[in-house]
């Protein structure tokens, strides 16, 4: 779950000053969640892929440790991630993954020993998890974790008003803020008493990674890191949170997503397919390797 700070860059406004129609990107019109699948096909992803939009994140180098024990994770990553482009990560079991999208917003648990994170031009490595929000990442955990006594509605407006005080733009109230909100629960085709309910308490598992896509949809986000959205719903549910997702992309924007699983590659379209293990990226290709894993296992590609 995203920090309690909308994940939109400090240049774009969620709201503009005149309107209070949401913008989740001063380059993009108002957003909204496509009830149209935007799926790309094989030649669109490809040409995504070659594209030259400026890089939003670099890694180089990247060592991590678990804070508490020293033990080691991330053995060297190195991506590059540019404007437009999507991209999966997958890999068996503790090779990684999870780990690499935690330390990139700065998750407590774990500790930089290496390398270099650049988000946009900055490092992140001394940002604080709040301040990384506030540059434009968000982040859909695997397991989202509950907060009792809050509700979904308080949450969010929290959220967007934390980002309108940091543009200098006044607060939405209540019934101004619903108006926004609503229209993203129907989308998400989530029923709309979520709202009352309180952050991800008592929520299944697929409810709560629509919980999760809900707030992407709110509050925006430069890179979203999606962590396996796909693992507990159902095929009708992943299909909707494709949508969704689909619905939320700009050529400004970008996103990295985690799964085991080809069926959500093929309703969101990677511009890249990257391979851990071991705490390192070994192999980058298009989505030809994940049908290829889907197909033979990881041990198909050992080799090649």
């Amino acid at each position: 779950m995203a920090p309690p700070l909308a994940a939109v860059s400090s240049s774009s406004p969620l709201f503009s000053p005149s309107s209070s129609r949401p913008l989740i990107r001063r380059h993009a019109p108002p957003s909204y969640v496509s009830l149209r699948t935007r799926g790309r096909s094989q030649p669109a992803a490809a040409a995504a892929a070659e594209s030259s939009g400026s890089p939003l994140l670099e890694v180089r180098g990247l060592t991590a440790s678990v804070k508490e024990t020293g033990h080691q994770i991330l053995a060297g990553v190195d991506l590059t991630i540019r404007e437009g482009e999507i991209h999966a990560i997958m890999g068996k079991n503790g090779s990684g993954k999870s780990t690499l999208t935690k330390v990139l917003v700065g998750h407590p648990h774990y500790e930089v020993t290496g390398g270099t994170i650049l988000f946009k031009g900055e490092d992140l490595v001394d940002m604080e998890p709040e301040e990384r929000s506030l540059a434009g990442l968000f982040m859909s955990f695997q397991a989202p974790i509950e907060i009792p006594g809050v509700s979904n509605f308080d949450f969010l407006l929290m959220a967007v008003n934390a980002r309108r005080e940091k543009s200098d733009l006044p607060a939405l109230g209540p019934l101004e803020f619903y108006s926004v909100v609503s229209s993203k629960v129907d989308a998400l085709k989530m029923d709309p008493k979520f709202l009352d309910r309180n952050v991800n308490e008592g929520f299944s598992g697929g409810e709560r990674k629509r919980n999760e896509i809900l707030q992407l949809s709110v509050i925006g986000a430069d890179l979203a890191l999606l962590d396996e959205i796909d693992s507990g719903l159902d095929v009708d549910a992943i299909e909707d949170v494709a949508i969704a997702v689909n619905g939320l992309l700009t050529p400004q924007n970008s996103v990295l997503m985690i799964t085991h699983y080809q069926r959500l590659l093929d309703l969101i379209k990677p511009s890249y397919v990257h391979i851990m293990e071991n705490g390192k990226i070994i192999k980058t290709g298009d989505s030809s390797i994940a049908t290829q894993i889907n197909e033979g296992g990881f041990k198909s590609i050992a080799l090649v």
